[in-house]
């Protein structure tokens, strides 16, 4: 049986500021040899810096609702699975997947996809399409090495996390999503991942042999939370 990788690839890798080329220069080279072995990937795009920016505007310009705000939200991922899709060619499927819920059919090494809906996360686009191909484990890559005990920006003893289970995981992070919450892996997608049994790994993009390890099998730096 054929291996389904879900990964959730955070904004803050593919564009923190400008678009970070080195990073996808590496991150594409190591799905691609993945995918020669057999592998197959679905990779969901975050927003990035840019996402934040046009909310940011448009905060300072009206007073805009939580949909309008998730709204540039999503289009800001599709854009970037739209890019990600082109980087990996002949690879990738011809389409990005702009509904999760609907039957996806994985005919090549890659299939790449966006924001679904106000109220819904890119983790829980991933979480969702794990679930409908079977995947137990879904990566969440971004900035952050660990999940902590609490903020390390604010809380200077703050401890790293190695393994934790969703039950104490959710203990860790707010309640409600709402649009730009920072939070390792979201409370709605968090419940959902918790029900279907999927395992969720959180690390950081950076360096890339980090991602190359856990899918070697090999010890990594980051979190599960299973």
């Amino acid at each position: 049986m054929e291996e389904i990788i879900v990964i959730s690839l955070g904004g803050s890798l593919i564009i923190p500021e400008a678009i970070d080329t080195e990073f996808l220069k590496d991150f594409r080279n190591l799905i691609l040899a993945q995918a020669a072995t057999g592998k197959k990937f679905v990779i969901i795009a975050g927003g990035g810096k840019i996402c934040r920016k046009y909310q940011d505007a448009a905060k300072q310009l009206i007073n805009p609702s939580s949909a309008d705000l998730d709204w540039l939200g999503i289009y800001s991922t599709r854009f970037n699975a739209e890019f990600l899709k082109i980087l990996f060619g002949d690879l990738a499927e011809d389409k990005i997947i702009l509904d999760p819920t609907l039957p996806v059919k994985l005919t090549k090494s890659v299939i790449v996809g966006g924001g679904w809906k106000p109220g819904w996360s890119t983790d829980y686009d991933a979480v969702i399409l794990g679930k409908q191909l079977g995947a137990k484990k879904v990566i969440n890559l971004s900035n952050i090495d660990h999940v902590y005990d609490s903020d390390p920006k604010t809380n200077s003893n703050a401890k790293k996390i190695e393994q934790i289970s969703w039950a104490d995981y959710q203990v860790l992070i707010p309640k409600e999503w709402n649009p730009g919450l920072n939070s390792p892996f979201d409370p709605i997608a968090s419940k959902a991942a918790q029900e279907a049994g999927i395992t969720v790994a959180i690390m950081n993009g950076k360096p890339i042999t980090n991602l190359a390890n856990y899918l070697n099998g090999e010890k990594f730096l980051g979190t599960t939370i299973s």
